[in-house]
């Protein structure tokens, strides 16, 4: 049995980041592989069963789970963002709930027979959508920055709220008497309010309070923190059911919009333990799926509920609620036909439907299947249908191929100029006017400023933008260029120039972790292109041809021609890296720094 339990958690871990490994080279929609996997390894094969690898702790770890997960989202909401869309949020997570939940009770009653009670509290349960499935199809999509902070705000927001309102029907059906339901909803909407606010201010003013008086050392700010979330939740959750939520997502928007203390390495680790935890789920819903009794479910009812639930529902919420903002019809269009259902709704469906089976309502499980079937559906649909919409409406960001360089001096004018020509967008930065009105004269974009300032990255547009290239003749401005910005294009994407003292030991000793990857060859820092360029050499494109022999091709490479870019006929450009040498092909073009003999 222990082995079978350990085989079981091996295969939870190596499959949920596999499929999200796997949905990063094939760009096909993550949430979807993890469910493909999960049904997979559980009712398909049987190498997976959460009931025995987990017993009663299954819904526990989901419920803790998704309280940490709302935490890391609400580290990524900013007050600043509603400047634009706040009118919007808030009707979509007040008459966008109110009109979904009426809707769906409405045709859950007349589709699936279902008493008028279990249709109001399967509308409450599908009101949400969440985190756990909107924040990756964001990450996938790349929408447009307002399309964006819509769905991300509504997702987060709207999570502790569908739960809360669940909780609140709940109680009323227990009661058996409606005439008590306004007490009813007063004292639990009262109570999770209080609980939940309580809890998550007293969090967020703890974990202020250790880092602001430096009372944790770096190793232990992450783990306390933590910890403080899941207390928060914990403590929350016992003194009214679902108010956890609502408490760990207060936590981390009131931490992010905080301006004292830093918590940047605390977003590093949640956003990493967020995926950890993001895969396990799905792969453990997955695997917890009864096909047969879903496949009973299965009827042309569920598919029409399904049908209304998409292209009527959704759209009708979102117009009511958008209604004078600010948005175009072409993003109203794009979210409204975005609502994939989560890890929130089927665990509140499933922890309702015991309980209310136990009390004698049978009809209530009917909600379990109803629920996967719903979000199997909504994320295969919306997963696989994002992106050609995006596409379509316009609403998606350029393809990140683009180059953000640090340093406008000369050559690295030339360099943006090249790849500019060759159709990738370049942003040039730097703090000399001078360089900013030279680099404008020849077309290019440009931001003047320090590159390392708080606002920089607020205020330059990054969009069609993914990698970035640290040409500074300054080796400490461009190791600091390519630590901040590794956040958002990753540490694959951001280069810099090889040290302008490689002899000198402190150079040699530098660590890894806080250089981007060296451009070009060690031998050409900043001194020795500069040297190079002044002495009448120059930057060239050169089209790779078919009869091009690869040594010679070589030979005459690091003889006459320094490569610096490959750009492939796919329409990709990869610098030349001491530990990456691209291998070029017929067509591709190279962007090379080439000596007077040989111009």
């Amino acid at each position: 049995m222990a082995d079978h339990i350990l085989i079981g958690i091996v295969f939870i871990v190596v499959l949920g980041i596999g499929a999200q490994w796997l949905a990063w080279v094939t760009n096909l929609p993550g949430i979807l592989l993890l469910l493909i996997a999960g049904i997979l390894a559980g009712p398909i094969t049987g190498f997976i069963n959460p009931n025995i690898l987990m017993g009663d702790l299954l819904g526990p770890f989901i419920s803790v789970s998704v309280g940490i997960i709302l935490f890391e989202g609400g580290l990524n909401l900013k007050f600043s963002e509603l400047r634009e869309i706040g009118g919007a949020i808030t009707k979509l997570v007040s008459i966008g709930v109110m009109v979904t939940m009426i809707l769906v009770s409405v045709s859950s009653y007349y589709l699936f027979n279902l008493d008028l009670e279990l249709s109001v509290l399967l509308g409450a349960i599908l009101v949400v959508t969440g985190p756990t499935v909107i924040i990756p199809l964001l990450r996938q999509v790349r929408p447009t920055l307002q399309v964006s902070n819509v769905l991300k705000w509504e997702g987060i927001v709207i999570d502790p709220i569908g739960a809360m309102l669940a909780v609140l029907v709940f109680d009323v059906i227990i009661l058996s008497s409606f005439s008590e339901a306004t007490n009813v909803i007063m004292l639990s909407v009262g109570k999770t309010l209080f609980f939940g606010t309580l809890a998550g201010l007293a969090g967020a003013w703890l974990i202020y309070f250790l880092l602001k008086r430096y009372l944790l050392p770096d190793f232990l700010q992450n783990p306390v923190t933590l910890m403080v979330v899941i207390l928060a939740f914990g403590v929350a959750h016992i003194l009214k059911h679902e108010s956890g939520l609502l408490a760990t997502t207060l936590m981390g928007i009131l931490l992010a919009n905080q301006k004292t203390v830093s918590i940047h390495h605390i977003i590093d680790f949640k956003q990493n333990l967020r995926v950890l935890l993001l895969s396990s789920l799905f792969i453990l819903l997955a695997a917890k799926v009864d096909i047969e009794e879903l496949m009973n479910a299965l009827t042309w009812d569920i598919l029409l509920f399904l049908v209304i639930l998409i292209f009527i529902i959704r759209p009708v919420s979102v117009y009511l609620s958008t209604i004078g903002s600010k948005l175009i019809w072409r993003e109203k269009l794009f979210v409204s036909l975005m609502a994939p259902r989560g890890v929130v709704a089927i665990s509140i469906a499933s922890l309702f439907a015991i309980q209310l089976v136990d009390r004698g309502y049978t009809e209530a499980g009917q909600l379990v299947p109803i629920v996967l079937i719903t979000i199997i559906a909504t994320v295969a649909f919306y997963g696989l249908s994002a992106n050609w919409l995006a596409r379509w409406l316009d609403v998606s960001k350029p393809v990140a191929r683009g180059f953000l360089i640090v340093g406008g001096h000369t050559w690295s004018r030339e360099i943006a100029f090249l790849l500019k020509k060759e159709g990738f967008k370049v942003l040039v930065a730097d703090s000399n006017r001078l360089h900013i009105n030279k680099a404008e004269k020849k077309g290019l974009n440009t931001y003047h400023g320090n590159i390392l300032s708080p606002s920089a990255i607020e205020e330059i547009n990054l969009d069609g933008i993914g990698k970035l290239l640290a040409l500074t003749p300054n080796d400490e401005v461009n190791s600091l260029s390519v630590i901040r910005f590794s956040r958002i294009f990753g540490s694959s994407n951001v280069f810099q120039l090889p040290s302008n003292f490689p002899d000198s030991p402190e150079k040699q000793e530098m660590p890894k972790n806080i250089r981007g990857r060296t451009l070009f060859d060690n031998s050409m820092n900043y001194g020795k292109i500069e040297q190079l360029f002044n002495a009448d050499s120059d930057f060239k494109i050169v089209e790779i041809t078919e009869n091009m022999d690869q040594q010679i091709f070589k030979d005459k490479f690091n003889e006459q021609r320094i490569p610096m870019f490959l750009i492939t006929k796919a329409g990709a450009a990869t610098p030349y890296t001491i530990d990456n040498e691209p291998t070029p092909k017929s067509g591709d073009k190279i962007i090379c720094l080439v000596s007077p003999d040989d111009k």
